[in-house]
C-alpha cells in the first residue's frame, strides 16, 4: 500500500468479549464483582504483610510485590472495560492504547520474574537454610526487585516504541478487551518484521529463561527433600512451596493458554477467554491461594481485622 494511502488514525475500537447488547450487562456485573475481589483480595494481603512484624521477610516481602503487581495488572485492563460497557462505547485513543499496551506488557512480564525470584528464595531457604539470612539479606532482595522492575520497564518499552513507529490505515478494530501488542501489531499496514522477531525473542528470552529457573529450582527442592529422612520435616518445606507452586502453575498455564490459542486458532474468541484468565482471574485467585494455604497469612489477616475500628 503506497503513502498516498496510508494515515494516522487517532483511536482504535476494542471490541471486548462480546458484542451481543444482552450480554453487555452480565459482563459488566461478572467483571465489576472480579474486579473489586481482586483489589480487596490483595490489598489486604499488602496491608496483613505491612502491618505484622513477624512477616517482615524475604519471601513476604516478594508476596507484597506479587499483590501489588496483581492489583496494577488487572487496573490496567478492567476499568476500560467496564467504562465502554457503560457508556456503550468501544473507543479508545491511540495514545490511551499505547499506554494501556505498554503497562499490561509491564506488569505482566514483571509478575513473571518475580515468580522466577521467588522460586529462587524458596530454594536458599530449603537447600541452604543455615545460609539463608546471610544470602537473603535485605539488599540482595530489593536489588531482585529492582532488576526485575528495570528488565521489564526497557523491554515493555521497547515493545510500544517499536509499535508507535507503525503506520495503521483504514483497520482499527483490536479484536479483544484491551490493546494487545499482537493483535494491535496486526492491524498495521507497514512491514511489522521486526515487531515480529522482537516478539519471538521476548518470548524465548524473557519467558523461557525465567520459567527455567523456576524449574531448576524446584528439582533441587525435590532433590533436597529427597534426602530427608522425617516426613515432617519433609511436609514442613513442602507446605512452604505450595502456595508458590499453585501460583505459578496458574500464572504458566494460563500464560502458555493465550498463546497456543492464538496460534492454534483463528477464534478471537478464544483468545480473549484466555487472557481473561492470564490477566483477570490469575491476580484474583492469588490472594486466595496464599491466605487458604499459609497460616501465616491467616494469623495476620485476623490481627489485621481485630486492629480494624467497629463502627457501632
Amino acid at each position: 500500500m503506497g503513502p498516498e494511502n496510508q494515515t494516522h488514525i487517532s483511536e482504535f475500537l476494542l471490541l471486548g468479549l462480546s458484542e451481543k447488547p444482552e450480554q453487555q450487562l452480565p459482563l459488566f456485573g461478572l467483571f465489576l464483582g472480579i474486579y473489586i475481589v481482586t483489589v480487596v483480595g490483595n490489598i489486604t494481603i499488602m496491608l496483613a504483610i505491612g502491618s505484622d512484624s513477624h512477616l517482615h521477610t524475604p519471601m513476604y516481602f516478594f508476596l507484597s510485590n506479587l499483590s501489588f503487581i496483581d492489583l496494577c495488572l488487572v487496573s490496567t485492563t478492567v476499568p476500560k472495560m467496564l467504562l465502554n460497557i457503560i457508556t456503550q462505547s468501544k473507543v479508545i485513543s491511540y495514545a490511551g492504547c499505547l499506554t494501556q499496551m505498554h503497562f499490561v506488557m509491564f506488569f505482566g512480564f514483571l509478575d513473571n520474574f518475580l515468580l522466577s525470584v521467588m522460586a529462587y528464595d524458596r530454594f536458599v531457604a530449603i537447600c541452604h537454610p543455615l545460609h539463608y539470612v546471610t544470602i537473603m539479606n535485605s539488599r540482595l532482595c530489593g536489588l531482585l526487585v529492582l532488576i526485575s522492575w528495570t528488565i521489564s520497564l526497557l523491554n515493555s518499552t521497547l515493545h510500544t516504541l517499536l509499535v508507535a513507529r507503525l503506520s495503521f490505515c483504514s483497520k482499527r478494530e483490536v479484536p479483544h478487551f484491551f490493546c494487545d501488542n499482537s493483535k494491535v501489531t496486526k492491524l498495521s499496514c507497514s512491514n511489522t518484521l521486526i515487531n515480529d522477531i522482537f516478539m519471538y525473542l521476548e518470548i524465548g528470552l524473557l519467558g523461557i529463561l525465567p520459567l527455567t529457573g523456576i524449574l531448576f529450582s524446584y528439582g533441587q527442592i525435590c532433590t533436597s527433600l529427597l534426602r530427608v529422612s522425617s516426613s515432617g520435616g519433609k511436609y514442613k518445606a513442602f507446605s512452604t512451596c505450595g502456595s508458590h507452586l499453585s501460583v505459578v502453575s496458574l500464572f504458566y498455564g494460563t500464560g502458555l493458554g493465550v498463546y497456543l490459542s492464538s496460534s492454534a486458532t483463528h477464534s478471537t474468541w478464544k483468545a480473549s477467554i484466555a487472557s481473561v484468565m492470564y490477566s483477570v482471574i490469575t491476580p484474583m485467585l492469588n490472594p486466595f491461594i496464599y491466605s487458604m494455604r499459609n497460616k501465616d497469612i491467616k494469623d495476620a489477616m485476623r490481627r489485621l481485622i481485630r486492629k480494624m475500628p467497629i463502627s457501632h
